[in-house]
């Protein structure tokens, strides 16, 4: 992914980033440069994003016995 530096030195993370690192409006991140000599964005919030399939979790409820579900493909009334 590749972002362009604006005349004031500003940059806007990707969207698959920020959603990585969980970072969004007023996130604070640092900037850390690595034995390699490459920088690395690290946010410093110590939460770290749900996955989006935690967020989904339990949110069907109860929902039918097995005896509802045969009785309904069965069309019985």
């Amino acid at each position: 992914m590749s972002t362009t530096v604006t005349s004031k030195g500003q940059v806007t993370i990707p969207k698959a980033v920020r959603d990585f690192l969980g970072i969004g409006p007023g996130s604070r991140v640092e900037f850390r440069r690595v034995r390699d000599g490459s920088i690395v964005v690290v946010p410093l919030d110590d939460a770290r994003p749900e996955s989006r399939f935690a967020r989904l979790r339990g949110q069907a409820g109860k929902g039918m016995t097995t005896d509802e579900i045969m009785a309904l493909t069965r069309g019985d009334d």
